[in-house]
């Protein structure tokens, strides 16, 4: 799957966001190494803290499938710029691939395509990583 393929999935699942808070819709499709596609929008809670991520959604669809090789996550969002993934999402996405390819798109086509590890270059280890 291509990089354009991914964003078209993730521009498909945007419009379910939940977002009655701030009006910003975000949508995200993770593609694993098998070459399945999962996708997640952004859930807003009144209590901000309980917001889920679009990132957040699409991992935890992957993870109750059973995937847990990620190759690629395409987030896009109606903005005047590509979007970044939050600190908790690139967290999140280092859990289990810190070189995920992370392409970042606005709704009129803007992309910026980098590494992960770009964007978190120190991710905080595991336990069993520590030693």
């Amino acid at each position: 799957m291509d990089n354009n393929e991914l964003i078209s999935e993730a521009i498909k699942v945007r419009p379910h966001s939940h977002s009655p808070y701030s009006k910003f819709a975000v949508g995200a499709a993770l593609l694993t190494k098998s070459g399945r596609v999962f996708t997640g929008c952004n859930v807003e809670n009144i209590s901000f803290r309980l917001t889920m991520c679009a990132e957040q959604g699409a991992v935890a669809a992957a993870i109750a499938q059973g995937e847990r090789d990620f190759t690629a996550i395409a987030v896009v969002a109606d903005s005047k710029k590509p979007i970044v993934p939050c600190g908790g999402c690139r967290q999140l996405l280092a859990e289990f691939n810190p070189e995920i390819k992370v392409i970042m798109s606005t709704l009129d086509g803007a992309q910026e395509i980098v590494l992960l590890s770009q964007l978190l270059p120190r991710p905080a280890q595991g336990i069993l990583e520590s030693k």
